[in-house]
């Protein structure tokens, strides 16, 4: 059994799988992101159903299970998806988000615990690896580590994604600096930035107290800003296309019966077997 983290394992071995398989992770894109021809909002929801389905299909070591949105509220943590390594019988939660190439926030502050412990801080520019270890290491920020989430970034006007996962660990590490920005730009609240040593953005903290926009607040970062600090899953952008006939299907789909639906599914499963024997899996 490895001692690595679960998480990290598993987007390693992703990584692996589509470096050997890309066609696979096209295909599945390309239908994801056909979904904001139905609504901008669509393709999100039905990319955590697709991935989890991704997994379940192509990657046999593991299996996936969507959670759903109904457990939302019952959630004591951020959860789309739960993962379970077949092999080690690890299991853990995984929170899926499709953003454009830009503001990505990594973690809802759900009990308000990161911000009031910044505001604790007199300086506004906190230094000093003590300082620094000290922070990372209240409890405050314990969910810091804890936090598994896989980021489908798309740039829409060029119809390609990628998928980027924020390294917490190296994160933590290489904080050099924390800087309260000041108030301004329509914000009511500062925001705390978090820099490496060379100066450049990791991620920040913002949005305030229990007062705040529960949904905005907690630890934001920026892929283009701070791209260094995420791995790519898929080695970079990966070119999509629409599939319309996609488009077609669901239309057809919602007027038909669940009879059609059944006859539909046989024939989707023998076109899965086929790209599994196509690729060897």
């Amino acid at each position: 059994m490895t001692d690595q983290n679960p998480y990290k394992d598993f987007t390693n071995r992703l990584k692996l799988f589509i470096s050997k398989h890309p066609a696979l992770i096209t295909t599945t894109l390309s239908n994801i992101f056909t979904m904001r021809l139905i609504g901008n909002k669509t393709h999100g929801d039905l990319a955590e159903i697709a991935i989890a389905e991704f997994i379940n299909q192509y990657m046999y070591d593991f299996k996936s299970l969507h959670v759903g949105k109904d457990l939302y509220r019952a959630k004591s943590r951020e959860e789309d998806i739960t993962i379970t390594n077949e092999i080690t019988k690890a299991q853990f939660p995984v929170s899926l988000k499709a953003y454009g190439d830009g503001p990505l926030q990594l973690s809802t502050d759900k009990n308000t615990l990161m911000y009031p412990r910044l505001m604790k801080e007199i300086d506004h520019i906190i230094e000093g690896r003590e300082r620094i270890d000290a922070i990372f290491s209240d409890p405050a920020f314990a969910v810091f580590l804890q936090i598994n989430v896989l980021p489908l970034i798309y740039d829409e006007k060029k119809q390609r994604c990628n998928i980027l996962v924020f390294d917490y660990e190296a994160a933590r590490t290489q904080t050099a600096k924390i800087e309260r920005a000041h108030e301004g730009s329509g914000r009511k609240h500062p925001v705390f930035r978090f820099y490496d040593s060379n100066n450049d953005y990791i991620c920040e903290v913002r949005y305030g107290d229990a007062a705040a926009n529960a949904l905005q607040r907690g630890l934001w970062t920026h892929t283009r800003n701070a791209l260094k600090h995420f791995d790519s899953i898929t080695s970079g952008w990966v070119d999509y296309s629409h599939n319309k006939i996609l488009v077609q299907l669901f239309s057809h789909a919602l007027v038909s019966s669940s009879a059609g639906h059944d006859r539909a599914l046989i024939e989707i499963k023998k076109d899965i077997q086929q790209l599994k024997e196509s690729n060897q899996l």
